[in-house]
């Protein structure tokens, strides 16, 4: 099945839907192998501060703190401009094309009228704020999460341990009952809360189908219901018909087809209308197919921006803090379990952004590096402790196993001998004591995790590898694909175009070999033991309850700044 009646190959499309860009590759359906790929970044990137003028138009509104938009037009840029780029950079003729697939990062909301037509499209809302895309990393919700954990724990709801007994702020009812406290108006002329995965699929086919996967993990959809019309009653009376009105939808299953490419769709890509579209997924559960890590024990770890951990489990457990753990959420038959870091890379950028002298960047320029691979050279050559620091990796909150994005960045130990690179192997240090956390709770809980896999742009840091297989003990592999997820969507594509029976059967033809691997050294792996129990006192301390400052900062920044967003507003 895997070449036309003519005896010609066959190509699938995966797009994979990052934080601040789209990359749409070209794979062969036969064997997995990559021809050609391209990449747009979105115009608006992510929208903190003010709404773009481009599109709110004059006065556009300024966003308090914890905000973080995006702007769905530029999401379809991607169809435009990426998809076509790939197809060229493969040489290939698009009439060889038999699916498409796409990946998104989640929890994305997208708030659409009843043809899908985005809120901030709409005359007379593009200056509301929340007409807009809330991205992912939107924390602005955090006073609505906590209302749902409180209210699910007093009344003992039986999906809360399902999710590690927190709802992220994240994820979709947070996000929406904020939308219907703050905008009522919004929330009123929205039909549909969309996940961005969701969305971007019906972009292509013409049909709205919610996929199981962001249903399961973002959506609190746990053996075929979600939490009850009561339930949401008692959080605010108008939030009783959320799920009925705005939220419940036909569900789709992992690799099937949602639909059939349209005309339109067709002319954006440059590919042929009809070929199968494949019901939407998430980047990190796409990306555990393209490791040929579908089953249990193995766990991926997809490092960009942030970490999301996937892991198949043969039983079902509770493990707390997890951001889930979904019947079929990664392939049928086995439960799919989530965890995450909400900062990871994101926090070495910001740090060479924000923390990195001058003559540290002219450095770097001199010797023909990037600022990062400079200090990655620097660090390199440190003992384990020799810097005296230990950091806290939760500049963007702590997504596992605290779910709480009130918390924020610490580092501990600095003088006025620390230099830069210190700092940055500190943080590096950090987001890998963040996995082990994980990696302990998921063992703890009665899920072994028996293979380490990693994925994303940050494997090709070579020191940062080690660092992990250090502190988790756990000889560390790394796909053997720059394109992980858009690979693992290309693998969906190819089983919803029935050119494989299954999602396993698409990975054992399609799935990238194993790249770089790194073992734990044993000396490294006793002096981190040492580091990461200062960690966890750390990690206890400010995240457990015995210090609540930064809850408290985080209300005093939080109440300055929309005292001062008012003032501007009455100026």
């Amino acid at each position: 099945m895997d070449v036309t009646a003519d005896g010609s190959e066959k190509y699938v499309i995966g797009v994979d839907y990052g934080t601040l860009s789209g990359r749409a590759v070209v794979v062969r359906v036969r064997d997995g192998k990559e021809l050609g790929s391209g990449v747009f970044d979105y115009p608006h990137a992510v929208v903190t501060d003010a709404l773009p003028a481009d599109v709110a138009g004059d006065g556009a509104a300024r966003l308090p703190g914890e905000w973080a938009l995006q702007v769905p037009e530029d999401y379809r840029g991607v169809l435009r401009h990426a998809v076509p780029a790939a197809i060229a950079d493969a040489g290939i003729d698009p009439a060889a094309v038999v699916g498409i697939a796409t990946d998104f990062t989640a929890c994305t909301m997208v708030p659409v009228t009843a043809d899908g037509t985005p809120l901030n499209e709409v005359p007379g809302f593009a200056n509301h704020p929340h007409a807009y895309v809330k991205l992912w990393r939107h924390h602005a919700a955090q006073p609505q999460a906590d209302r749902i954990n409180a209210l699910a724990e007093e009344r003992g709801e039986a999906w809360l341990p399902r999710y590690g007994g927190l709802i992220s702020s994240e994820w979709e009812f947070a996000k929406g009952l904020q939308l219907l406290e703050e905008d009522p108006e919004a929330y009123a002329a929205m039909d549909h809360w969309v996940e961005a995965a969701d969305w971007i699929v019906w972009q292509l086919c013409g049909n709205y189908v919610r996929n199981a996967c962001t249903a399961g993990y973002k959506g609190i959809y746990q053996d075929g219901r979600y939490p009850s019309e009561e339930f949401l009653a008692a959080l605010n009376p108008q939030f009783k018909d959320f799920v009925s009105a705005k939220l419940d939808h036909t569900i789709g299953r992992l690799g099937d087809a949602a639909g059939y490419l349209t005309a339109e769709a067709a002319a954006w890509t440059g590919l042929p209308e009809g070929i199968a579209v494949a019901v939407g997924n998430v980047d990190a559960h796409v990306t555990a197919p393209a490791a040929r890590a579908v089953e249990p024990g193995q766990l991926v770890a997809i490092m960009g921006t942030s970490t999301c951990h996937v892991m198949n489990g043969a039983e079902l457990r509770e493990v707390p803090g997890m951001c889930g753990v979904v019947d079929g959420g990664i392939v049928d038959g086995l439960w799919g379990y989530e965890a995450g870091q909400s900062g990871v890379g994101d926090i070495f950028g910001w740090f060479t952004k924000y923390g990195v002298p001058p003559a540290y960047h002219q450095a770097a320029a001199s010797a023909g590096q990037a600022i990062h691979e400079y200090l990655t050279e620097l660090a390199s050559g440190q003992a384990i402790g020799e810097h005296g620091l230990v950091a806290l990796d939760w500049h963007s909150g702590n997504r596992s196993v605290l779910v709480d994005h009130e918390l924020s960045g610490v580092i501990v130990g600095q003088t006025l001998a620390t230099k830069p690179e210190d700092i940055y192997r500190a943080l590096l240090e950090a987001t890998a004591f963040g996995t082990r956390t994980i990696v302990d709770a998921f063992r703890d809980s009665g899920v072994p995790v028996q293979e380490f896999i990693v994925a994303g742009g940050l494997l090709k840091n070579r020191l940062l590898m080690q660092i992990y297989a250090d502190v988790t003990g756990l000889q560390l592999s790394t796909i053997g694909s720059a394109q992980g997820p858009a690979l693992g969507s290309a693998i969906h594509a190819a089983v919803a175009a029935g050119q494989y029976p299954d999602i396993r059967a698409a990975a054992a033809a399609m799935g990238a070999e194993p790249g770089a691997v790194y073992t734990p050294i044993p000396e490294n792996v006793a002096a981190y033991e040492e580091l990461f129990r200062e960690y966890r006192t750390l990690h206890d301390y400010f995240g457990r309850g015995s210090n609540e400052v930064m809850h408290r900062l985080k209300a005093i920044q939080r109440a300055t700044r929309n005292a001062t967003i008012l003032e501007g507003a009455n100026a």
